[in-house]
């Protein structure tokens, strides 16, 4: 093992700040979503920061080619990351509330979450290969191997991390263990260990390690009405409870920035966009199979199993971690027969499948993102191939009417017009004057000709008055090749 020591060191630390940078977007996607913008300022933070620890690693190895300082490097590494809970209570959050421009706050959360450990930890590199060398004739093989070595690292750690260690351990414990790693490398690394030294480094393991359960104990205290924060392989979700005025209690979903879902335990339906997908109850004399993208809480198809007994819905949710909650946390039956999951991306499920549906009900978000690769012409393409003859679609958008939020909803809508010709829009929010502002529009799209059922219009007459009629919009079909919305 000492003769692969460096060869280790730079393997751990390039696995180590890849797993930091994948942490540090689960800090940050609660205050500041996780969208193309999010993800672009994340990544050219870091290798901004990890460009400058190559610059100043080469620098300052080759004035003072010491093992021990490298040691030093590592175990600032691991304090930097071991305060990354507190940051996220005292920094993060607050200067998510400023207003200031998304990018600009996004550079910021950025730098002061991961910037000096990435740029710690890219120190390694450049002291390994100075440390290595035997001679200028093989420097450059030298060279060419650590680099490899500190890629390769980088691969196993974003594999470890987004398909074991972020759905198993969660953030707060990944955190720990890379503490728990970085001392343990920095210790071995140490040529000098006398009794002093191993004391000194036992305290500060513990010190790092209580650091690390003070943040998790402060973020809890801060948020009291937290009762989960999990990770899944797909997002950090937090599960919390509200009171309302009259004192009664509901759970909520949150995923980024948005509400995914509120529920009772009495399934009802608490948002009143979700009352818009009994149109179906509506527009269609027969209805008996019902698919709805996007689960979340699994809030409506609750609702439904209950309200409509003899009729089937499938519910295509890509994340397992979802439905498991949804069991928990909102009282989801899912050995209801009448009750068909898939978890599966939306739109590999409509690629692929080969059912039949009476109607389709979009829901499908992340945060207050929408996935782009199911508002497009070819994913309405496939909806519009699964739906029977006189199917309808319902979909909820969240966009706004007039002003520089109304992109998404004037594009989908024309994206809609050009697959299925009759399209109807509904505004949920009657309150509400003020058309540029983001709230929820509902798209009723109908495959053929539009039917109605006259017996039940007192019935779904609320809903109905709310349809915009007298109003022009015009936007650009959504494609797979260009299409600027979401994820």
């Amino acid at each position: 093992m000492k003769k692969y020591k460096l060869e280790i060191t730079t393997f751990i630390a390039g696995a180590t700040g890849m797993i930091v940078e994948l942490v540090a977007s689960r800090i940050l996607s609660p205050y500041l979503g996780s969208s193309n913008l999010i993800w672009t300022c994340i990544i050219g933070m870091m290798l901004a920061f990890m460009s400058i620890g190559y610059f100043i690693g080469g620098k300052i190895s080759d004035k003072y080619p010491k093992m021990n300082l490298l040691s030093l490097f590592i175990l600032d590494a691991s304090i930097f990351i071991s305060i990354i809970p507190l940051i996220e209570v005292y920094a993060i959050e607050p200067l998510s509330k400023k207003n200031i421009s998304l990018p600009i706050i996004a550079i910021i959360c950025s730098t002061i979450t991961f910037g000096i450990p990435s740029l710690l930890l890219a120190t390694a590199s450049p002291f390994a290969v100075k440390l290595k060398e035997k001679g200028e004739k093989q420097i450059g093989q030298v060279s060419g191997k650590m680099s490899a070595i500190s890629t390769i690292g980088s691969i196993f750690g974003t594999f470890l991390a987004g398909f074991i260690l972020i759905p198993k351990l969660g953030v707060k414990n990944i955190i720990l263990m890379i503490v728990v790693i970085l001392n343990i490398l920095s210790f071995i690394l140490q040529e000098d260990k006398n009794i002093k030294y191993i004391i000194k480094s036992i305290i500060i393991l513990l010190i790092l390690v209580a650091v690390v359960f003070l943040g998790k104990k402060l973020f809890y205290q801060k948020y009291q009405d937290m009762i989960l924060d999990t990770d899944s392989e797909y997002s950090r979700i937090w599960i919390r409870k509200l009171v309302n005025d009259s004192g009664k209690e509901y759970n909520t979903l949150e995923v980024d920035l948005g509400l995914e879902s509120i529920a009772s335990n009495e399934k009802k339906l608490t948002s009143e966009y979700l009352k818009y997908y009994d149109l179906f109850d509506y527009y269609q004399e027969n209805t008996d199979n019902v698919l709805l993208l996007g689960g979340a809480a699994y809030t409506y198809p609750s609702y439904y199993l209950e309200n409509f007994k003899e009729k089937k819905i499938d519910v295509v949710e890509i994340d397992p971690k979802m439905t498991e909650l949804a069991q928990k946390y909102f009282n989801l039956d899912i050995n209801n027969s009448n009750l068909t999951i898939y978890h599966e991306d939306g739109r590999r499920f409509l690629n692929t499948s080969n059912n039949k549906y009476d109607c389709i009900l979009v829901d499908a978000f992340k945060g207050l993102n929408v996935p782009f690769q199911l508002t497009t012409v070819e994913a309405l393409e496939n909806e519009k191939r699964l739906l029977k003859d006189d199917g309808i679609i319902i979909s909820n958008i969240f966009s706004a009417l007039e002003g520089e939020n109304c992109k998404f909803l004037r594009n989908e809508y024309t994206t809609y017009k050009k697959i299925f010709g009759n399209v109807k829009i509904f505004k949920v929010d009657l309150g509400s004057d003020d058309n540029t502002e983001m709230q929820n529009y509902i798209l009723v799209a109908f495959n053929g000709k539009q039917i109605e059922n006259p017996e039940k219009f007192e019935k779904y007459a609320k809903l109905l008055s709310t349809e915009m009629t007298e109003i022009d919009i015009g936007g650009e079909v959504l494609t797979d090749d260009l299409c600027d919305v979401g994820i």
